[in-house]
């Protein structure tokens, strides 16, 4: 059995009170236990590194653990450790249908936990290469740990920035050179550097409507006005942006595969939303969320790709094509901008662990990235397709389904309430995402659903299931 480790928590021990010190770390730790802050199976330091961690002596810790143990908030396990006793019902400040953290519930549930029936967001869990990963991560693992100790450039490992330059070129038309690209913790790592370095101060930024929501939420917690531009077929209206927001700083788009609905931006618009940035002199952030692994025949290039005046800042990410566990994306800023950039990475946001930093670059650069792109292109476009069937078959086809990215949207009516559908379905096991939630004015109702982790040899079974809780029934 898997045991976490103990994650710091505070023990604040006061030595002028009459309160014996052994009695203090008692107390904390059973505070700790009762609250929830320390789970079932977590291990505690041991005797000797907590001693040494507060500054007392080794007895007073196995005084305190003693005591632990004999009121069963914890079990000694010999070489397996003290670990926190199994306790009976979660704590009295949760509920079990309560996600455990504060961020958005339409969007997150309880992490580190393997993803539900229609997730958005997370690759196949079936299909990726594991061992042919696992030796690259531990062969790299290794080689840092055997390194010499120093400060990794902050802008990420050489290897991986040269990684990326060359996989842009071949998969999505970007010339670039390493001096521009940053190395960054996933997608909202990249933006937050983005809207760091960027001269935005109090400025009015375009977003797209629908669009995802923390691009959103970090508009906002940068100080950012936000004009929500609507979206058609063939992607995000710049005549209307211009109308609205002439004299807009920024505008955040996703021109490969818009997120969530699926179109691709056009060429006209592509030429319109770079003529618009470079009379206004502003900025655009291309979030290139899927890069190559978009599902509509061949990948369009990249916005960035036909930029010939320096105005936009290419972001990518490694959650949808690797894996989200990375924390990994990456930043391609025009060359004008690349000192500026560097100086702010190294100041507020450096490169995540070089280890997993050089095993993405070595995935990429001995092949295996762009044939793992190629394998999931072609299952991910079977997974959407069969599950885009067998939802209209379900429904018989009294909703409209749509293809977009690597999901399909379910339409439902304007009556309807996709976040309470949304928080039945994920009591029945399932993960579908309220569209309403990517809007920032109008909200129109609908469900997202993922179709990379599914089983065809049930599909239309949960197909089924699903569409009577969408329905009521």
């Amino acid at each position: 059995m898997y045991h976490r480790p103990m994650r710091p928590f505070p023990i604040t021990l006061d030595r002028k009170a009459k309160t014996p010190l052994s009695t203090q770390i008692y107390a904390a730790i059973r505070d700790a236990v009762r609250d929830g802050q320390l789970a079932s199976g977590v291990r505690l330091p041991s005797w000797s590194d907590l001693a040494a961690q507060l500054g007392v002596a080794r007895g007073t810790v196995r005084v305190a653990y003693e005591r632990l143990s004999d009121e069963q908030f914890t079990e000694a396990l010999g070489p397996g450790g003290t670990r926190v006793a199994q306790r009976i019902g979660p704590p009295a400040t949760q509920t079990q249908n309560t996600p455990r953290h504060g961020l958005r519930p339409d969007l997150f549930r309880d992490f580190d936990r393997p993803p539900l029936l229609f997730q958005m967001g997370v690759p196949a869990q079936d299909a990726f290469p594991f061992s042919q990963w696992s030796r690259l991560m531990a062969r790299h693992a290794r080689a840092a740990a055997a390194a010499p100790v120093c400060y990794p450039d902050p802008r990420g490992e050489a290897a991986l920035r040269e990684a990326i330059c060359a996989y842009l070129a071949i998969a999505r038309g970007v010339s670039c050179k390493p001096e521009q690209v940053l190395v960054t913790a996933g997608f909202t790592g990249a933006l937050g550097l983005a809207l760091r370095a960027l001269p935005l101060r109090n400025a009015v930024a375009w977003a797209e409507e629908p669009g995802f929501p923390l691009t959103r939420d970090a508009l906002t917690i940068a100080g950012l006005a936000i004009n929500p531009i609507r979206v058609d077929c063939e992607g995000l209206d710049v005549c209307e942006g211009v109308r609205q927001a002439p004299d807009a700083a920024l505008a955040i788009v996703t021109p490969g595969q818009q997120a969530p609905l699926g179109m691709t931006m056009s060429l006209a618009r592509r030429a319109a939303l770079l003529r618009w940035a470079k009379d206004a002199a502003a900025w655009i952030i291309e979030d290139d969320y899927l890069g190559e692994l978009q599902l509509n025949d061949r990948a369009a290039p990249a916005l960035a790709s036909l930029d010939r005046d320096a105005r936009v800042i290419y972001a990518g990410t490694f959650s949808k094509t690797i894996s989200p566990s990375l924390r990994l994306g990456f930043l391609v800023v025009p060359p004008p901008l690349a000192a500026r950039f560097a100086e702010a990475t190294a100041t507020l946001t450096p490169a995540p662990a070089p280890a997993t930093q050089r095993a993405v670059a070595a995935f990429i650069a001995e092949g295996h990235f762009l044939r793992h792109l190629r394998r999931m292109k072609r299952l991910y476009r079977a997974r959407r397709n069969a599950l885009a069937n067998c939802l209209r078959a379900a429904s018989g086809g009294a909703f409209d389904v749509a293809a977009g990215g690597l999901g399909v949207c379910l339409t439902l009516p304007p009556d309807a309430d996709d976040r309470e559908i949304a928080a039945r379905a994920i009591a029945a096991g399932f993960a579908p995402t309220p569209l309403s939630s990517w809007y920032h004015t109008v909200e129109r109702q609908g469900l997202l659903l993922g179709a990379t982790n599914l089983s065809e040899s049930r599909l239309a079974e949960d197909c089924a299931r699903f569409m009577k809780i969408v329905t009521g029934q």
